[in-house]
């Protein structure tokens, strides 16, 4: 009976070891407590890419790590105490779908933990949701009845090997479609114009203004399709009095300037006729006031 008591005693004794030494090793698991990001979002224009996210760290830091399907894991903006992070280097294969992990991390590295919290983002991929930002005007002209528009792709920052840039034309193709939208600079009515190049020339009323503006659309993608709008251009062509006016403003212009010259006419005749009369009557008083 005294054994199994020693023993009894024995077990229990083992038993309160162990419960304290998981005590102690209880403060190194609240690591595991720190804070990770919330409200990850993805900015992106023309494939210039930022990873944003909240709150900003006190007592922490956080590392992204950013990995796409066909694609390895590979960290970025490491131990950083910002809420944001360029990636547009890491998502250069622009079909690639891609998810970022990132990680809260303490101060000091000697109390890291194997494996420290996380927060993932939102899946992202660069060809379906960057948005384009405004197409350029480079060139316009208007002659006549025609206006030719010559548009000018926006840049991504990719390069060929020459370091020179790639434009979204480069990356999307034939994807990539331009609409021109024009109206009479006196009206509201608008009409449109559709190319895969980058030239529009379209046949328009002879001898009026119009003013225009351009659009990029994907047309691969069902949401967030078109682009940003370019700057409204408004063409200054010089319009003929009569196109401008009608022909009844110039009929009354007429009509003043006939007037005119008549009443100059008149005058002219009864101030000769004046004079005339005058010059006689001098010319019969003569002898009386000779005599």
């Amino acid at each position: 009976m005294a054994s199994a008591l020693d023993a009894l005693a024995a077990a229990w004794g083992r038993a309160l070891l162990l419960a304290a030494l998981l005590a102690r090793l209880e403060p190194c698991s609240g690591n595991s407590e720190l804070p990770t990001a919330i409200n990850i979002t993805w900015s992106s224009i023309n494939f210039k890419t930022i990873l944003r996210w909240q709150p900003v760290p006190t007592n922490y830091v956080y590392t992204v790590k950013i990995s796409g399907i066909n694609s390895n894991w590979e960290k970025v903006c490491v131990r950083t105490k910002e809420t944001e992070c360029d990636v547009t280097d890491k998502l250069e294969k622009v079909k690639d779908t891609y998810t970022a992990h990132i990680v809260s991390e303490m101060l000091s590295r000697t109390e890291e933990f194997e494996e420290p919290p996380y927060a993932i983002s939102p899946k992202f991929t660069p060809y379906n949701q960057t948005t384009i930002g405004k197409p350029g005007i480079q060139t316009y002209e208007l002659t006549d009845s025609k206006l030719k528009v010559l548009v000018e792709d926006p840049l991504t920052p990719y390069r060929f090997p020459n370091k020179s840039f790639k434009s979204i034309r480069d990356i999307f193709k034939n994807d990539l479609e331009y609409t021109l939208y024009y109206w009479k600079s006196q009206s509201t009515g608008k009409k449109e114009a559709t190319t895969k190049s980058n030239q529009f020339e379209i046949s328009i009323d002879k001898g009026e203004n119009y003013c225009f503006y351009v659009q990029a659309t994907i047309l691969s993608r069902r949401e967030n399709r078109r682009s940003q709008e370019s700057q409204i251009n408004c063409t200054h062509h010089q319009i003929d009095g009569l196109a401008a006016y009608g022909t009844e403003v110039f009929i009354i212009i007429a009509a003043v300037a006939i007037v005119i010259l008549i009443t100059i006419i008149c005058l002219s005749v009864a101030l000769y006729k004046c004079k005339k009369t005058k010059a006689a009557k001098e010319k019969e008083t003569m002898p009386l006031n000779a005599v």
